[in-house]
């Protein structure tokens, strides 16, 4: 090994530190002060330009820590939008039930104009997809799913948590008219699937849109299909109504994604969704 050995005489002095330069200084200050200068000056020039063009004016990014910037990006993901009306749609509703996809409900005035009332989003639980429909369908490849009519017909009639969210696009909307319109297509669906007298049923639903609750543009309303076939209605975040109801549950869903549904396009990726859901 190799010793390293220190003398233990007194070290030399050093001679004094040169005393400092005062005019290399001053030309130092002098350069910083110019740079920085020059800098205000671009970055109101900049300013300048992106008002005059119209365009945002950039500002630095505040300095943070790298996990706050992922943080910020994952709460910011892109939601689905209705491309007619540019309604947003997250990509999950409460639970994490996974959006499927996106329509619009049109209604018509006197049989001669179509006005758009809200837009929509269909939601599901994907464990529970999985473990009501992969048994059966696992055999089919998606592009068979996409074209299999018993697949959708399943998925509304079994216990699968579901989710529809209504975002109102029409700014005249009404509750009363929201309540007259479910009143006549939810009751031509009681009466599809049960073929008896439902009237009692559908008040139960229809009821829960009472006068008080207000619909101006942007409102939000959610229809869930909970376990066991229960039926949860809610307004702005408030739960307005809980049904037990499997006929309900069933009728409901099948105006958004059944035979003969609001909007096709709609129905067909919902289905194209479910089943990819299955069979990954």
């Amino acid at each position: 090994m190799v010793s390293l050995r220190f003398p233990t005489a007194t070290s030399p002095r050093l001679p004094p530190p040169p005393a400092p330069n005062r005019a290399a200084i001053a030309a130092t200050l002098a350069a910083t002060a110019a740079a920085a200068a020059a800098a205000a000056v671009a970055a109101a020039s900049l300013t300048l330009t992106a008002k005059s063009a119209g365009r945002p004016v950039p500002h630095p990014a505040p300095s943070a820590p790298l996990w706050a910037s992922l943080s910020l990006a994952d709460a910011a993901a892109p939601a689905s939008v209705e491309p007619r009306t540019g309604a947003a749609f997250p990509a999950e509703a409460a639970g994490g039930r996974r959006l499927l996809g996106v329509g619009l409900r049109k209604a018509s005035v006197l049989g001669l104009k179509s006005i758009d009332v809200y837009a929509f989003g269909v939601y599901a639980d994907a464990n529970d997809l999985k473990q009501q429909l992969k048994e059966k369908y696992q055999k089919f490849s998606v592009s068979e799913l996409k074209e299999n009519s018993e697949l959708i017909n399943d998925a509304i009639e079994r216990d699968i948590r579901m989710t529809v969210r209504l975002q109102v696009v029409y700014g005249r909307l009404s509750i009363r008219s929201v309540r007259s319109a479910f009143e006549k297509s939810v009751g031509s669906r009681l009466q599809k699937f049960a073929g008896q007298d439902t009237k009692e049923l559908l008040q139960s639903f229809v009821s829960v849109f009472k006068d008080e609750y207000k619909l101006p543009k942007g409102s939000v309303i959610e229809i869930s299909r909970e376990s066991d076939h229960v039926l949860n209605i809610s307004i702005e975040g408030e739960e307005v109504g809980s049904i037990q109801s499997k006929l309900l549950c069933q009728s409901i869903l099948d105006l958004y994604v059944g035979d003969d549904p609001f909007d096709k396009n709609a129905k067909d990726i919902v289905q194209e969704n479910i089943a990819s859901i299955i069979k990954s």
